[in-house]
C-alpha cells in the first residue's frame, strides 16, 4: 500500500491519494543527487541455468546455457524458438549483442516466442541473445522514478509491484529518468504488465538511466505506465 496525503496533479484534474507514506514529492536541484548516497546492489548467489532450443515446444535441437550468449548462431541455432528457465532470472533479446526488444525470462517454460514477453501488447518473432540478471532480488528492490530526464521534477520512491502507476498517484504515463538503488525491476510501456518492456538492474549503469534512450536501444518514448520487481 503506497501513501500519499497530499493532492496530487493527475492530468486533467487533480486527485487525493492516501497510502501508508508519501511517496511522490518535487525534487529540488541542490538534492537531486541524495538517491546515490543509498546505492546497495547485492549479487545473486546462486547459479542460473537455461535451455534453449530452435523449435517450438521444446523440440529440436537444445543447448544448456549457464552465462550470457550474445548470439546463438554461434551455436547453430538461427534463433529460439521456446526455453526452459531452470534457475535466475534471464533477459532475452531480440537481436545478437543484447539488441532490439527486451523481455525478462523468470524461472518457468516458454513453449514458443509469444510466451516469451509474457503479457505484451506486441508480438515476439525471435530471441538472438540473452544474459543473466545477477542483481535481481525480489524481497530488497528499490528504485526512484522521475517526472523528467536528469532526475528533475517529482519523484516516486518504489519498492513493490505496481500495475498502475498513476492509479497510485503517478502524475502521468511517462518517466523521464530513474535510479535502481537494489535489485532490479521491469518497466512496462502500457498499465496490467503490458507492452514494451525495459529492465532495470542496479548493477547495469551503476543503476543510472537519466534519459528513456538509456532505458533500452529499441526504447523510443518515455512512456512507462506499470512497474514490477524481477523473480529470481
Amino acid at each position: 500500500m503506497l501513501t500519499l496525503n497530499t493532492y496530487v496533479h493527475m492530468t486533467p484534474v487533480c486527485v487525493q491519494v492516501r497510502a501508508s507514506q508519501a511517496w511522490i514529492q518535487d525534487v529540488p536541484r541542490a538534492s537531486k543527487r541524495a538517491d546515490e548516497m543509498t546505492h546497495h546492489c547485492t549479487k545473486f548467489s546462486g547459479h542460473w541455468k537455461i535451455i534453449v532450443y530452435d523449435e517450438e515446444c521444446f523440440q529440436g535441437r537444445h543447448h544448456e546455457f549457464t552465462s550470457e550468449c550474445c548470439n546463438v548462431m554461434e551455436f547453430g541455432f538461427e534463433s529460439v524458438r521456446s526455453l526452459r528457465v531452470e534457475s535466475g532470472a534471464w533477459v532475452g533479446y531480440e537481436h545478437g549483442n543484447y539488441q532490439g526488444h527486451q523481455f525478462v525470462l523468470e524461472r518457468g517454460e516458454y513453449p514458443q516466442c509469444d510466451a516469451f514477453g509474457g503479457s505484451n501488447a506486441y508480438h515476439i518473432e525471435r530471441m538472438t541473445s540473452f544474459r543473466p540478471i545477477s542483481c535481481s532480488n525480489h524481497r530488497e528492490c528499490r528504485m526512484t522514478i522521475y517526472e523528467r530526464e536528469n532526475y528533475l521534477g517529482r519523484k516516486g520512491e518504489l519498492s513493490d509491484d505496481y500495475p498502475s502507476l498513476q492509479a497510485m498517484g503517478w502524475c502521468n504515463n511517462e518517466v523521464g529518468s530513474m535510479r535502481v538503488q537494489s535489485g532490479a525491476f521491469v518497466c512496462y510501456q502500457f498499465p496490467g504488465y503490458r507492452g514494451y518492456q525495459y529492465i532495470m538492474e542496479c548493477d547495469r549503469h551503476c543503476g543510472e538511466y537519466k534519459h528513456f534512450k538509456e532505458f533500452g536501444s529499441h526504447c523510443q518514448t518515455p512512456q512507462i505506465q506499470s512497474i514490477r520487481r524481477i523473480q529470481q
